[in-house]
């Protein structure tokens, strides 16, 4: 699936099965939430935190796809094509950053 399919799949969804969209506000607070599922996950996985019982069903992949669908949402109803803005956002850190990571001792 490609952004823009992913995009139009996400308001599909909205408009038959979720209603409509929640409004932006409502959308940022619920990424916030979601990027903290992940982090938990992360925190536990690959830090130094333990599971607690409510933790060991939470799948890494689904958190992350929550977070994308939020993402998606949020795009999609302030009119962001996000294929259009990860390819200037990518040309943006090419040319910012053509040598720097290169140079950077501490990824050596």
């Amino acid at each position: 699936m490609t952004i823009e399919e992913a995009q139009q799949t996400v308001d599909h969804w909205i408009q038959t099965t979720g209603v409509r969209y929640f409004n932006e506000l409502t959308n940022m607070a619920m990424l916030t939430e979601e990027v903290g599922e992940v982090a938990r996950i992360i925190a536990r996985q690959y830090g130094e935190q333990s599971f607690k019982e409510s933790d060991k069903d939470k799948v890494l992949a689904d958190e992350l796809a929550d977070v994308l669908f939020v993402v998606i949402c949020l795009a999609n109803q302030t009119g962001v094509n996000l294929t259009e803005a990860l390819e200037s956002n990518l040309l943006k850190k090419t040319q910012r950053d053509a040598t720097r990571h290169q140079q950077n001792e501490k990824l050596k």
